[in-house]
């Protein structure tokens, strides 16, 4: 790794590490004359050591996070050339403050800037979501192990296979086990108390180890076999059956030789839908994760395909943050920082795409594998840095090495996996385009006077209980052409009349916007840019008197009417009907059913009401099982909970159970189940 290696050491590439097409933050102060004589009083006392450097704006945002294998060159170098009308000029005209931290090698270098990267969202770094929720195949231990879906830690008592792209591979694989090897994929607690086979044993999915139909030596011998087809075994696990076949055929079991042949048809019929060449494929590469990825429209997409054991499991799209228009940036002259290669504006539009895709694909591998799963071997549409692959190798342990122009079966998966990375793009563009459309739609209807509509807010609230019992009112954010889960909260409603939906509408708009009302009578309305503001619209699913309610609060809070429209459903409360009530006297206003506009309503006052019922049930069952009683044990939090009244069927389950079946709940120690018992009797 040299330090001229702005893709290796951290330096922010064009095309890749720019800001992102969403709302823009608030534009901080232009540092002082004196933070720059001290910044760069600092960028000169900068050792030449590997590290991580950090910029920050005069309001104290993260602008930027890097890697270096010598921070005193790299970092001096943003401040040594004139890179004025440039996107990375306009980043260094904004550093008031930096942060350095040396570490001991480009390993961990690489590492701490990774975490640093998701941790501080940092404006001119390529984003990825941190995602890696995979799911895996798990044979538990056991004497007659069984094979289940699994999502969480792994457990080393266990063998877990994977991961996964997704639910549906494992669910699918399991499957194929059923059939060709009928292992058991029941709960311990269900298989110690069969009297007589199930359902599965019935159906030749299963082969009843629960009643003995099956001797140990038989069960451990498919087990086996079902570990080496999931390592990508299966010619051997073929020949294996094979033999089995041949030898009940010997002894006239032509029964049993039957069933075997149809196990093998199976597996014949999985291996051919798969199509690998088993000859292309070594041992060691077995396992390959195939990366594909496409810039284009402003955004990017990273396509990953997962092959396990030889068998090609599908595929995962990854679309990451803070990607401009790679294909259209001015000539960015960041370039020009890396010694030895032409600027920008020299390079042809399909030289800056491929420079942007690599951008992307070298951010991703290091946010993607660095603390997860790494195969060996990764096939790429993009050239990768042999720097950055021994990084990612001395940080996992595992000798990682990079397929740029592959052949046989693995230009077949990545011809596939390109395919995939365009689609999936292609998706996303055209329905961010489609939502960009209902956004200015809505706009229009409303009349409002927005200049930016990346900025446009919306929040709803609706009301939920069943009979006056467990009410709850949800409030749901739309903003930046999408739903903002992270934002959405949930009221619980008390001292009111059951079934008051009037009074639990006054409760949750007052708690909501009273101290807000007070920020902005004491220090004015705050910026459309600012995290904290009053939205543009605010939804209420209701008609005149839910409006009505909300209307008294706003006068009562000092807040403006024109934000208030209600949404009243139409005549015989048809969807596609409905109407817009507003509070400051306008008309009531009825759109056509096609209308974009009342499509993105419809979309936000659903998600309210979703939102608003499933925290009803929840609260709903907490009371009615007493799941309070759980709640209050030391060390049994939400997922442990959840697992105990899922497998018991209750609290008065829990408390019928003994000491041994809460130990054999994943995930509760025996000394857990003793304090849980205790508890509870």
């Amino acid at each position: 790794m040299t330090a001229s290696d702005p893709a290796a050491e951290g330096l922010p590439p064009p095309p890749g590490d720019v800001p992102d097409p969403r709302p823009a933050e608030p534009t901080a102060p232009a540092p002082s004359a004196a933070q720059r004589e001290r910044l760069l009083a600092e960028v000169a006392a900068l050792p030449g050591l590997p590290g991580v450097y950090r910029y920050f704006d005069a309001a104290g945002q993260v602008l930027y996070v890097g890697k270096a294998k010598d921070l005193k060159k790299r970092v001096s170098t943003y401040f040594q050339k004139d890179l004025g009308g440039t996107r990375i000029g306009l980043m260094v005209s904004r550093i008031a403050r930096l942060e350095t931290t040396v570490v001991r090698s480009e390993a961990e270098a690489l590492l701490l800037e990774n975490n640093l990267i998701k941790a501080l969202n940092p404006r001119f770094n390529i984003l990825f979501r941190d995602d890696k929720s995979y799911p895996y195949l798990k044979l538990a231990s056991h004497a007659f192990p069984r094979v289940a879906y699994y999502r969480g830690a792994v457990d080393r008592r266990h063998r877990y296979f994977g991961p996964y792209p997704g639910a549906w591979a494992v669910k699918e694989t399991i499957q194929l086990i059923q059939k060709v090897f009928r292992l058991r994929t029941c709960e311990d607690t269900v298989y110690a108390n069969r009297s007589r086979p199930c359902l599965l044993y019935q159906i030749k999915r299963c082969s009843g180890p629960c009643v003995g139909f099956i001797s140990p030596q038989d069960y451990a011998r498919d087990v086996r076999d079902t570990e080496r087809f999931l390592l990508g075994e299966q010619q051997e696990v073929v020949e294996a059956l094979q033999g089995q076949m041949m030898a009940h055929a010997e002894v006239l079991e032509f029964e049993k030789a039957a069933e075997i042949r149809n196990r093998l048809a199976a597996l014949a019929k999985v291996q051919h839908q798969q199509s690998v060449d088993e000859s292309s494929l070594s041992g060691a590469s077995r396992d390959v994760d195939i990366l594909a990825v496409k810039v284009a429209g402003g955004r990017a997409c990273v396509n990953l395909a997962m092959v396990r054991g030889g068998r090609h499991l599908g595929d995962r799209a990854f679309f990451p943050a803070h990607v401009d228009d790679a294909t259209t940036l001015e000539a960015d002259e960041a370039v020009a920082l890396q010694d030895g290669e032409a600027p920008a504006a020299a390079l042809s539009a399909e030289e800056r795409l491929a420079r942007a895709e690599r951008a992307v694909l070298h951010a991703f591998i290091a946010q993607h594998y660095l603390d997860g799963f790494t195969p060996p071997l990764l096939v790429c549409s993009q050239p990768v840095d042999k720097a950055l692959l021994a990084a990612v190798s001395a940080q996992t342990g595992v000798r990682l090495t990079a397929q740029h122009q592959p052949r046989d079966q693995r230009r077949i998966w990545l011809d596939m996996a390109i395919t995939g990375c365009d689609l999936a793009l292609a998706r996303l563009l055209a329905e961010e385009g489609s939502q960009k459309a209902r956004t200015r739609a809505l706009v229009d209807v409303l009349d409002l006077p927005l200049e930016d509509l990346d900025t446009f807010r919306v929040e709803c609230f609706d009301i939920s209980h069943t009979a006056g019992e467990a009410t709850q009112a949800s409030c749901v954010v739309f903003q930046g052409h999408k739903m903002q889960s992270g934002e959405y909260r949930r009221f619980n409603i008390e001292g009111i009349t059951g079934g008051d939906d009037y009074a639990a509408m006054r409760q949750v708009l007052t708690r909501r916007y009273a101290k807000l009302a007070d920020q902005v009578a004491q220090e004015g309305p705050p910026p459309a840019t600012a995290k904290v503001r009053l939205p543009d619209v605010v939804l209420v699913d209701g008609g005149k008197g839910q409006i009505g309610v909300a209307r008294e609060v706003f006068e009562s809070l000092g807040l403006p009417l024109s934000l208030l429209v209600g949404v009243e459903k139409g005549e015989g409360r048809k969807v596609g009907l409905e109407e817009l009530v507003f509070a400051d006297g306008r008309d009531k206003l009825s759109l056509p059913p096609d209308s974009a506009a009342l499509m993105l309503v419809a979309q936000i006052r659903d998600e309210a009401h979703r939102f608003a019922i499933t925290g009803m049930r929840a609260k709903r069952a907490s009371v009615r099982t007493g799941g309070s009683r759980l709640e209050e044990i030391p060390g049994v939090g939400p997922k442990k909970r959840a697992r105990l009244l899922q497998r018991f069927g209750g609290v008065r389950g829990v408390t019928a159970a003994s000491v041994d079946d809460l130990a054999s709940v994943e995930g509760i120690s025996r000394e857990l189940a003793e304090d849980i018992y205790k508890a509870l009797h």
